[in-house]
C-alpha cells in the first residue's frame, strides 16, 4: 500500500484541499471521498450538478496505420467503422472471457483512438497490450499525467454549459467534440458514470485550475449550480444507475455475459461480414452464450429496512445460497436499501422473494430489474 508520502495526486489536488476535502487513498492516488457530506453531494448531483476529479483514470492514446486492428483486438466491441467524434464503452477481456478492465474508446480518426481506462488497471493494460500487439504497426502513449479529466453530471449541467459553447450542448449521447477553451484543445464527451445528463472532460494538465474556476465560480454561493463532489457520491451514483464498478460487477473472473453487459460484447467479431478483427476472449465468450449463457447473472435486490448490503454478502433463497451481492448502499434517492448481486438464472425474476445474510442477521429482500434509478 503506498505510504501518504508516494501517493500520485491530480492537477486539482490544490482545489481539493483548500475546500475541505477528505483525502484517501484510492488506488495510489489521493482522491477527495467527499467534501463535507456524502448524501448532499449526491442530492447535489441529481437535483443540479456536482463535478468530479476523475483524473485518476487512465488515458491512453493510439495512433497509427493499425490503431484500428489493436483497439479491435483487444476490445469486445466492434471498433471498425466507428465514426470520428464517436465513444464506445467496451470491455477488455482475458483468454478466460473475464474482465481485464472496462473501458471507453473515443475515435479521432481511422488511425487515432484514445483510450480511458479504470486507473487500478492502467499499468496492467499497457502491459496486456504490448503482450498481444504482435506486428501490428502504431505507437501507444500514456498521457494519464501529462492531462486531467473532470465529470460534470446533472440536470442543470447542460445549462451551464450554454453559456460557453452553443455547440457541447447538441452533442447526442457518447458523441464527443475537441474545443479550444484558454488557448488550449479540450476534449468534451457527453458521457458520464451517474444516471445524470452532463459531460466528461480530457484537458491540458496546465489548464485545469483555471477549468474549475469557470465551471464551479463561487463555490460557497448556495445558489452555485454545480458544486464539487468526492468518490463516494460517485459510487452511490452509479449504483442506483445500475452501472458496473470494477472489482465488484467485473472482475478477471466475472465475464460481461454474467454481468449483463452483452450490448457491449459483439460476439460474431471477424465472421461473415464483419472485417473488425476477433478480440481477446471472444472464443470463451461464445462458449458461454452457446451453452446458454452464463449460470448467474447481474440483477437487482431491495432490501426490507435500511441496513446495507455488502460485497461478498450471501444471497439465500428458500435457505440455500444462490448468488453473492457485489455491491449495495442505502440509496439516497430512494430511501430504500438496494444492491446488486449476482445470482441463479432461477432466483432473477422480478418480484422474486430472497434473503441476503449480513452477517449478524438475515433480510428480506425483493428482486428488481436494473437500473434502480433513471432521470427523468
Amino acid at each position: 500500500m503506498p505510504t501518504t508520502t508516494s501517493l500520485r495526486t491530480t492537477p486539482f489536488h490544490d482545489f481539493h484541499a483548500s475546500h475541505g476535502a477528505k483525502l484517501v487513498d484510492y488506488t495510489g492516488w489521493e482522491m477527495p471521498l467527499h467534501f463535507g457530506s456524502i448524501i448532499d453531494e449526491h442530492v447535489q448531483t441529481r437535483s443540479s450538478g456536482g463535478m468530479f476529479d476523475v483524473s485518476h483514470m487512465g488515458r491512453i492514446r493510439f495512433k497509427g496505420r493499425d490503431a484500428c486492428r489493436m483497439m479491435d483486438r483487444a476490445c469486445s466491441r466492434r471498433i471498425h467503422g466507428m465514426a470520428p467524434g464517436q465513444v464506445r464503452y467496451g470491455l477488455i477481456c482475458n483468454e478466460r472471457g473475464g474482465c481485464r478492465d472496462d473501458v471507453l474508446i473515443y475515435c479521432i480518426d481511422q488511425s487515432e483512438y484514445l483510450m480511458v481506462c479504470n486507473a487500478a488497471n492502467r499499468e496492467k493494460l499497457l502491459t496486456h497490450f504490448e503482450q498481444i500487439r504482435g506486428d501490428l504497426v502504431y505507437k501507444m502513449k500514456d498521457e494519464t499525467e501529462s492531462t486531467a479529466m473532470v465529470a460534470i453530471q446533472g440536470p442543470r449541467v447542460m445549462e451551464l454549459i450554454s453559456q460557453f459553447s452553443s455547440e457541447i450542448p447538441t452533442l447526442k449521447r457518447y458523441r464527443f467534440v475537441s474545443k479550444s477553451i484558454l488557448i488550449a484543445k479540450v476534449l468534451v464527451s457527453r458521457t458520464g458514470y451517474t444516471g445524470e445528463d452532463g459531460v466528461e472532460a480530457i484537458l491540458p494538465k496546465a489548464i485545469a485550475g483555471k477549468m474549475v474556476g469557470m465551471m464551479l465560480g463561487n463555490v460557497d454561493d448556495a445558489n452555485t449550480p454545480v458544486k464539487p463532489c468526492g468518490l463516494g457520491a460517485r459510487d452511490s451514483l452509479r449504483l442506483e444507475a445500475g452501472m458496473c464498478l470494477y472489482g465488484h460487477e467485473i472482475t478477471e473472473d466475472i465475464d460481461p455475459l454474467t454481468a449483463c453487459l452483452d450490448f457491449a460484447v459483439k460476439l460474431d467479431k471477424g465472421e461473415g461480414d464483419c472485417p473488425a478483427e476477433r478480440f481477446i476472449g471472444q472464443d470463451a465468450l461464445q462458449a458461454i452464450a452457446h451453452a446458454g449463457g452464463p449460470p448467474r447473472m447481474l440483477t437487482g435486490l431491495i432490501l426490507e429496512g435500511r441496513r446495507a448490503a455488502r460485497q461478498g454478502h450471501r444471497v439465500l433463497h428458500q435457505g440455500v445460497e444462490v448468488g453473492t451481492v457485489t455491491s449495495g448502499c442505502l440509496s439516497p434517492t430512494l430511501d430504500q436499501s438496494i444492491a446488486m448481486a449476482i445470482t441463479d438464472q432461477e432466483t432473477r425474476e422480478p418480484g422474486t422473494t430472497v434473503e441476503v445474510d449480513l452477517g449478524r442477521t438475515t433480510v428480506t429482500a425483493t428482486v428488481c430489474a436494473l437500473p434502480f434509478y433513471k432521470a427523468p
